[in-house]
């Protein structure tokens, strides 16, 4: 019987956790080496305990959530961040129900996420050597419900009835009516741009068209702080500009 590597692989994975540092073991089959000391094969099969390295520095051992595989995919274009896609899942709604079409794969970093939370996603790419990191990733995740097309949307969308597409382009305007046709009534286009006039262009054109209303833009910026006791302050590191997410519907 066949057996899907990446399903295998998170079935046998293990996280290890304290409050300085975390690893996510994939092989548990063999000892486990980090700059703390070892811990043993024998160690890595318990889950919801404590083990120690061999030199008895102590970790929190439990199962893997699929946040911990989805930081660790491979990257190769600019993905979008977690505070954005975030923002997406919760302004749009979506759900285990949910018909998801994403264009401009990239890494495939979106379609996994939104993947993890409905029905299907169909993610559209035109470029081969992202399709293959896309493919990686889905198998790396265990994924089963992404269908990955080497197509250009701006020529067309082959879905119908889609609760929700994405567009991580860079002319967005010219999917808008291939995204018409894809869209069920009330369903949502959002349009990902890192630059304002990209985003100017694509909502102006969305607010010429009498089928859309264009709900919103919006710009997150992630500070994160640091707090010890009562020392509390922003951290030098800051995740500040990322893109401006535009929320439009289809009526």
């Amino acid at each position: 019987m066949f057996l899907n590597w990446g399903i295998f692989q998170i079935q046998m994975a293990k996280v290890l956790m304290n409050k300085n540092d975390k690893f996510l073991v994939k092989d548990t089959s063999k000892d486990y080496h980090t700059k703390y000391g070892f811990f043993k094969k024998e160690d890595l099969k318990k889950n919801n305990s404590t083990i120690n390295t061999n030199t008895n520095k102590k970790f929190s051992i439990f199962n893997p959530y699929f946040i911990d595989f989805y930081r660790k995919i491979k990257r190769n274009a600019q993905i979008i961040p977690l505070k954005d896609v975030g923002l997406i899942v919760a302004e749009t709604g979506i759900d285990n129900k949910s018909k998801v079409v994403d264009a401009g794969s990239g890494s495939g970093a979106l379609c996994c996420f939104l993947a993890n939370i409905v029905k299907e996603v169909t993610t559209y790419e035109i470029r081969e050597d992202f399709i293959e990191i896309v493919k990686k990733n889905i198998d790396y995740l265990g994924l089963k419900n992404v269908k990955i097309k080497n197509k250009d949307i701006y020529g067309g969308v082959d879905e119908k009835n889609a609760d929700l597409i994405v567009l991580d382009l860079p002319e967005p305007w010219k999917a808008i009516d291939s995204a018409k046709k894809a869209l069920k009534f009330g369903g949502f286009l959002v349009s990902y741009s890192p630059s304002i006039p990209q985003t100017a262009d694509f909502v102006n054109k969305i607010n010429d068209d009498k089928d859309f209303v264009h709900v919103k833009t919006s710009e997150i910026i992630e500070r994160g702080w640091e707090i010890d006791d009562r020392k509390v302050r922003p951290r030098s590191q800051q995740i500040g500009h990322s893109g401006f997410v535009s929320f439009v519907r289809r009526i």
